[in-house]
């Protein structure tokens, strides 16, 4: 261990300060601090919360509701990430319409749903455009090569989601953020800082090796006990201010912000993306003249409280019992970055 790692965890095991509460918003984070064992090192002053900074945990209830109903009464082939499918919807999941005969294929990319479009020149094609900043360039970049090569079939049904408008609708919920590094790798650092000039809103961009979590860590701690609002890029290998500026122009180019409802955090303004007008022949609702369609979250679920740092998985009644990665009643439980999901494979308690 060098000296660097080692004064990093005396700092996070000797801190005998006021209680605090650090927000790991990423679901990577919360994952990765579990798996290696970063937990246990905590003392009981300092606790760890996760946020909503897992795309398919934040994905409304109704927007899987529009999948289904594109799959079921459109006959779309409904192109996703795999962990997607298996998330409940008001009646049922992607996994459900399936059984019922839909077309359903877990994908790599957004470019292998415009690939299997071009093979099947027949059939109407969809993907599920979710995600932060880290994906929706992949999705823009799908949406640009069908226009360019005229592809009639394929459509996005989207539901990307912008990290900045969310650290707002959380002031006040964690002393710290634990940023995720891999969207401030496309993003850059302006909005965070503006956060703490700003709002008084503490953070550090982290990376995700035991090491970089580590320092992460211990710079959050030694700069709350401070008591000035901070902020510190602690993953300046990947992350620098400017951000990645061809991804940038790519998102402008192909998506404009709009309005987005967040699972547990409601409608955030102008926390989303959809396709420019000039993309509008690409955009799912529109091709299918897609009726409003409300999603009912299951009553049993806390996810949402669990996205806001509100409460643990554990707290939650069927965390483990009714609700688990085989039968999950919430998307916390599903994905594989969800805050559920850790507790249930990490945490010890079932």
């Amino acid at each position: 261990m060098n000296e660097q790692i080692k004064a990093a965890r005396d700092i996070i095991t000797g801190y005998k300060g006021r209680p605090i509460r650090i927000m790991e918003v990423c679901g990577t984070h919360t994952h990765e601090i579990f798996r290696l064992g970063i937990r246990k090192l905590l003392p009981e002053n300092i606790d760890v919360i996760s946020g909503p900074g897992c795309p398919v945990c934040v994905t409304a209830v109704g927007y899987i509701d529009e999948a289904c109903w594109l799959a079921l009464e459109k006959n779309c082939i409904i192109c996703t990430f795999g962990d997607l499918i298996k998330v409940p919807g008001t009646e049922m999941s992607l996994a459900g319409a399936r059984a019922k005969g839909a077309q359903v294929r877990p994908v790599y990319s957004p470019l292998d749903a415009v690939e299997l479009a071009k093979e099947n020149p027949d059939k109407q094609v969809v993907f599920l455009a979710v995600g932060f900043e880290t994906t929706t360039p992949s999705a823009c970049l799908a949406a640009k090569q069908a226009k360019e090569e005229g592809l009639e079939n394929f459509s996005l049904l989207t539901a990307n989601k912008t990290m900045p408008n969310a650290y707002n609708a959380l002031v006040g919920s964690a002393d710290a953020f634990i940023y995720p590094g891999h969207v401030n790798a496309i993003t850059g650092n302006a909005a965070c800082k503006k956060l703490c000039e700003e709002k008084g809103v503490s953070g550090v961009v982290a990376g995700f090796t035991a090491n970089e979590l580590l320092i992460a860590l211990a710079v959050a701690i030694k700069l709350l006990e401070k008591g000035e609002p901070f902020f510190k890029n602690c993953y300046p290998r990947v992350v620098k201010d400017e951000g990645n500026l061809s991804a940038i122009k790519l998102m402008d180019e192909v998506m404009e912000p709009c309005d987005s409802e967040w699972r547990g955090l409601g409608v955030i303004p102008m926390s989303g993306m959809k396709l420019r007008e000039e993309y509008a022949g690409y955009d799912s609702r529109i091709k299918y003249s897609m009726p409003e369609i409300k999603g009912r979250p299951n009553p049993a679920c806390r996810c949402g409280d669990v996205l806001q740092g509100k409460c643990k998985p554990s707290d939650c009644k069927v965390f483990g019992k009714v609700c688990t990665p085989l039968h999950p009643v919430g998307a916390c439980m599903v994905s594989d970055e969800g805050a559920c999901s850790a507790y249930y494979q990490y945490s010890g308690i079932i």
